[in-house]
């Protein structure tokens, strides 16, 4: 099977980094084209085997970019078309159908219930998408949640099919040697609890409410924020108002997975094997994934809204706990959570279920489905 996989941009991100995981595992020969922006994860695609073809689209109504993806479409000969994030399933979608390609499957990473990919939503955000959709065969959500707005939105059950996001688990597994060396790297004095905050620096994600919430707690508490984004400079502003600048450490994109051994301390399982808790005040996620991966690095994590953990039952959660998106409420939490230390970090079993593995064989399935042109009800076990 040649599938081909249509992604707006490949710059550092959850949705970006669970295709280059995904195409790992899939057992399908892939190519991948993004729209815009061949980033970070563009090039680790590349180094991992799979060819990457930037379209060099210029903005959102750049039409020119139909064409040539057409003509991409049809010279590939792709048994399947699989597009990730708003512009890319908008423009894939059209491009699938006029080079001929019917089995067309469209992945919604990021659907809240107010915003899509950070941005809010209006009505013609939602009837833009409910068009694009109807030229596709199947549309992947990656939690029940995710499938059931987009029921809402008017997309018909038949055309939705659950298959959650998934990590390596063991990659994350909590590492003292680089604990050490992160806490090094950051100047982050031995004895430090320091709670992380791990996704793109937006207001969605309401990493103001954790810094907010350590300038409360006393002053060997310190905020690690990996990642990203547009939010950055003003983060950085309140920092220095809430007078916590020297106890907030902004760590930059991180990869997920070390470049060298022993790790440096500059990837993702090492910042997470520094941290003692992990934070999530976003009232709106879609799954979830960095909380996974703070689970399978033993961590206890405090969020607003998770459909992953969620979905998963009380006893396979370990120390995940709902908390109100509110600086006060997430401030006792983490006062509280404090005397557990990092004595016997273990990941859950729901960490363990969200295997890459088993989400890929599920893929698999879909497309099988949608090149034999058969419609399944909507799949909700997460």
């Amino acid at each position: 099977m040649r599938a081909l996989h249509v992604i707006t941009g490949l710059g550092m991100g959850g949705a970006e980094q669970q295709l280059r995981l995904m195409l790992r595992h899939l057992p399908a020969s892939c190519d991948v084209v993004t729209l815009t922006n061949p980033g970070s994860v563009a090039r680790q695609i590349m180094d991992e085997g799979t060819r990457v073809t930037h379209l060099g689209m210029t903005g959102n109504r750049d039409l020119s970019a139909l064409p040539r993806l057409t003509k991409l479409i049809r010279a590939g000969r792709y048994d399947v078309v699989h597009t990730h994030l708003y512009r890319a399933c908008l423009y894939g979608r059209i491009a699938a159908r006029l080079a001929g390609v019917r089995a067309v499957v469209a992945t919604e990473h990021s659907l809240g219930e107010s915003q899509m990919e950070g941005r809010p939503l209006t009505g013609g955000v939602r009837a833009l998408y409910l068009a694009g959709e109807r030229l596709g065969r199947v549309t992947v959500a990656v939690s029940p949640a995710v499938a059931r707005r987009l029921h809402r939105w008017g997309v018909p059950r038949q055309r939705i099919s659950v298959v959650p996001n998934g990590i390596d688990a063991d990659r994350f597994r909590y590492d003292p040697a680089a604990r050490a060396t992160t806490r090094r790297r950051l100047d982050l004095p031995e004895d430090a609890y320091v709670v992380g905050g791990v996704g793109r620096l937006t207001p969605g994600k309401r990493f103001d409410v954790l810094l907010r919430a350590v300038a409360q707690l006393p002053g060997d508490v310190v905020a690690v924020l990996v990642g990203t984004g547009p939010q950055e400079a003003e983060l950085r502003n309140l920092a220095e108002r809430l007078r916590i600048t020297g106890r907030v450490r902004f760590a930059g994109e991180a990869r997920h997975e070390p470049d060298v051994t022993p790790s440096d301390g500059t990837d993702l399982p090492a910042l997470l094997s520094a941290m003692d808790a992990l934070a999530s005040p976003s009232p709106e996620e879609a799954f979830g994934l960095a909380l996974l991966e703070g689970l399978a690095s033993g961590l206890p994590v405090l969020y607003a809204d998770c459909p992953a953990i969620d979905a998963r039952p009380c006893a396979e959660r370990g120390l995940a706990m709902p908390c109100a998106s509110d600086p006060d409420s997430l401030a006792r939490a983490l006062h509280t959570l404090r005397p557990r230390g990092t004595a016997a970090r273990t990941a859950p079993p729901a960490a363990h279920h969200y295997s890459i593995a088993r989400s890929a064989g599920q893929l698999m399935n879909v497309y099988e489905s949608a090149l034999s042109g058969s419609i399944s009800e909507v799949t909700c076990d997460a």
